[in-house]
């Protein structure tokens, strides 16, 4: 069986200032989304899953939609306010949806096989998507689950700071904890962050990082369910709050739940999280497709 894709892309862009998941960027005008389905296709993936808001649906299905269906079938499903709180009387005011892993469960009755999640405006490079693509088709089960990990020097904006999922490995190749941080950016001294309580820490250039590009067994989803069921309860008065998956892989690894195995990949990444930003992943793909890449 052929493992799935899906692509997070319901999110709202508010630092780019506009809706990056479709913005061309290619030497052909290409969105990154584009190059990502094409790796994925040739890696051996089977069908994308694209979680979208219906607000951008038709934006999407014109600007992308309509140029890769012709060669990979394509489900699209919502991340909204209310999806999978159908529980719940009355659904708390928001700004903006629930965050990753709710992003995630909205895929869940489009996907009955081992599948990976990648963010729709990332670029990772075609390597990622064979070594992902392997690990789902020969190792993944449901207490094993995988993650591409990227050093995190590769992944910074010049342009201002970035979340990350800032990870822990063993010498076996396996996740210990995954914490997201916020605020990360180049310092006069090195790579930083301010946490909760204001107290600032530096991060070694090769820190692994998570771009969200895991890979899952469908097992997964009863966790999320659970998780998100407690998350909303407990975050019901706070608009802002948000359910990331980093922070749900490692509470299934600290109840001894899953196993996670980490590869790190070498292949450059790119990825547009202010406007500044665009120009530099434009170059960057204009150098890499005269080679294939």
């Amino acid at each position: 069986m052929h493992p799935t894709l899906v692509i997070l892309a319901a999110g709202i862009g508010s630092r780019y200032g506009g809706l990056k998941q479709v913005d061309g960027v290619g030497p052909k005008g290409e969105a990154i989304l584009e190059f990502s389905l094409h790796d994925a296709q040739q890696a051996g993936f089977g069908k994308a899953v694209i979680v979208l808001r219906k607000a951008i649906e038709e934006a999407f299905r014109q600007r992308i939609g309509a140029r890769v269906e012709r060669w990979m079938p394509v489900e699209y499903v919502f991340q909204e306010m209310d999806t999978a709180l159908e529980w719940l009387p009355a659904i708390p005011p928001r700004e903006k949806p629930w965050g990753t892993g709710h992003a995630i469960l909205a895929a869940r009755a489009c996907v009955q096989e081992p599948f990976a999640t990648i963010n729709a405006d990332d670029f990772y490079g075609a390597e990622a998507f064979r070594v992902m693509a392997r690990f789902l088709q020969d190792e993944c089960a449901p207490d094993l689950y995988g993650m591409v990990a990227y050093r995190l020097g590769n992944t910074l904006s010049e342009n201002g700071a970035v979340s990350r999922g800032v990870c822990s490995v063993s010498p076996q190749g396996f996740l210990t904890d995954v914490v997201e941080r916020t605020g990360i950016e180049r310092l006069d001294d090195g790579i930083g962050f301010t946490d909760e309580v204001g107290h600032r820490h530096l991060l070694p250039t090769h820190t692994p990082v998570s771009m969200n590009f895991w890979g899952f067994h469908p097992s997964l989803f009863e966790y999320l369910d659970a998780q998100f069921r407690a998350f909303v309860q407990q975050h019901m008065e706070h608009p802002r709050a948000e359910f990331y998956i980093p922070s749900a892989i490692s509470q299934l690894l600290h109840e001894g739940r899953v196993r996670v195995r980490v590869q790190t990949c070498e292949s450059p990444w790119y990825g547009v999280t202010y406007p500044a930003d665009k120009a530099i992943v434009q170059a960057a793909l204009a150098a890499l497709y005269p080679q294939g890449l």
